[in-house]
């Protein structure tokens, strides 16, 4: 019965402190971190996730990584007996949701952007984005000869020679690459840093001269060199409708419309693919699972328009699955699709932005198990309450427990965000253990389940076109209970 029952287990994880590791890349919180760690252990969770900052690493000077402070903090991790997730962090932390620490990408990368600005996302009014590189130099040599994903790819490489006893232990187990902002595979289309305040739609990111060069080619070889990026999108704080792109009719309807959104989604997904490419080939044969992170654009969703989902990159709309083109890109590197907002429930949204993280959650985490990919989920927002923690609890086990093996469908695994001092005393770490039991369902911690096999070789490119076939016709997500059967 137990043996049946693990096949229910869902793996969790807790997210680690921004600041864990210094702005001067120094680990100096030892004690604490050690006593967290060891109320982790105690709440029986799998493993934790850390950022791992691109910015403090090889923030001196080129090619030269510091990854002392980490192997301190890997050991503990070690120690407490806690498996690891790794995030290869390429953006800034600073300036989005719950940025509590500033950590720049590297200042010799920045310094290049002072005399070409245009190495970074720029938005119509030339506002410059420093969170991220633009895609527009993935393959530009721009960086003392490197292309930025030889930059990302360098990166990697020397983590996993540095870190290679942690992997070959088997500690770290999970390599979640970032690809943008936030460590998300999207374009910065709503940064706070720049004024964009919810809900407001965002804006297109792909003014700089590269990709601007890319999208003129593009349209010239389709036969329309007269076509030019978007200038009706409105701004950040704009609704829909104050637009002509996404008013009912509107431009994202009509043929370079559509020209445009298919470009500027397949970018995101081009992008994520060659820098998976890379991981895998850097990973090959580790116990490790690679990763990509999706960002839960849940408001607007009730609209025909998907406004701010577009701006992001992601071109779903009512009867084109935006997401399942990502998770048919993903199944050539073996690879997990996490996703966030796993504790949202629509009426706690306001009206006003027509929002609906249910619905979307269930149709991502649809889509990619019908690519036949482990799905993964966070939560976006900080959250102690039973409430939140049976709805995550629902999203794990959309059709809660099967006594007789695996169920239809579940989650491979869930990371919360993230470990602090109001989680771990009283009622709220009472709850926490509670509902860490409940993912587990009711069983005691496993270290056996999903052991990770050696990574194997991404399979051979699969042709955009292919990966455009899956985008329609949009399925309906499997069904989901309205409650959890194992609440907390």
């Amino acid at each position: 019965m137990a043996g049946n029952l693990l096949a229910n287990y869902v793996q969790v994880y807790v997210m680690l402190p921004l600041d864990i590791i210094t702005v001067d890349n120094t680990f100096e919180k030892t004690d604490e971190t050690r006593a967290q760690l060891k109320k982790l252990t105690e709440a029986g969770v799998d493993g934790v996730m850390i950022d791992v900052w691109w910015g403090l690493v090889e923030g001196k000077a080129p090619g030269v990584y510091d990854w002392s402070a980490y192997k301190q903090v890997f050991k503990l991790v070690q120690e407490a007996g806690l498996k690891l997730q790794a995030i290869m962090s390429c953006h800034q932390c600073g300036g989005n949701v719950g940025d509590v620490v500033n950590i720049p990408i590297p200042q010799w990368v920045r310094d290049v952007g002072e005399g070409n600005p245009d190495i970074f996302y720029t938005n119509r009014r030339r506002l410059r984005n420093i969170e991220y590189l633009t895609i527009g130099v993935d393959d530009q040599p721009l960086f003392q000869g490197r292309t930025a994903i030889q930059l990302y790819a360098d990166y990697m490489k020397s983590f996993r020679e540095n870190m290679a006893e942690f992997l070959d232990a088997g500690v770290i187990v999970d390599i979640e690459v970032g690809l943008g902002p936030a460590g998300e595979m999207r374009y910065p289309s709503y940064p706070q840093s720049q004024g964009w305040v919810f809900p407001g739609v965002g804006e297109f990111i792909c003014y700089d001269k590269y990709l601007e060069a890319d999208f003129k080619a593009a349209a010239a070889e389709a036969g329309h060199p007269e076509w030019e990026l978007p200038d009706d999108a409105g701004e950040y704080n704009d609704t829909p409708e104050k637009t002509q792109f996404f008013a009912d009719n509107g431009t994202y309807q009509n043929e370079k419309g559509k020209f445009f959104l298919t470009w500027y989604s397949n970018k995101l997904i081009k992008h994520g693919d060659k820098i998976l490419d890379e991981a895998n080939k850097i990973f090959l044969g580790c116990r490790v699972q690679l990763a990509i992170k999706i960002s839960g654009i849940h408001w607007w969703y009730r609209v025909p328009n998907h406004a701010a989902e577009l701006t992001a990159g992601y071109y779903n709309l009512d009867d084109r699955d935006g997401y399942k083109t990502i998770a048919h890109m993903l199944t050539r590197h073996y690879a997990c699709m996490n996703f966030t907002c796993a504790e949202m429930r629509d009426n706690e949204q306001s009206s006003e932005a027509k929002s609906a993280p249910e619905e979307l959650v269930q149709q991502v985490l649809s889509a990619g198990w019908r690519e036949g990919l482990n799905v993964a989920c966070e939560n976006a927002l900080g959250r102690y309450d039973a409430t939140a923690y049976n709805t995550i609890l629902r999203n794990a086990r959309p059709q809660g427990i099967n006594k007789n093996g695996p169920p239809e469908h579940k989650l491979y695994g869930f990371t919360y965000l993230r470990v602090s001092d109001e989680l771990l005393q009283g009622q709220n770490y009472t709850t926490f253990k509670t509902f860490v039991r409940r993912m587990h369902a009711n069983l005691d911690y496993n270290p056996q389940v999903d052991p990770v096999a050696p990574l194997k070789r991404s399979k051979p490119e699969i042709p955009i076109e292919e990966i455009l076939e899956v985008a329609q016709p949009r399925l309906e997500p499997f069904p989901f209970d309205k409650n959890t059967d194992l609440p907390v």
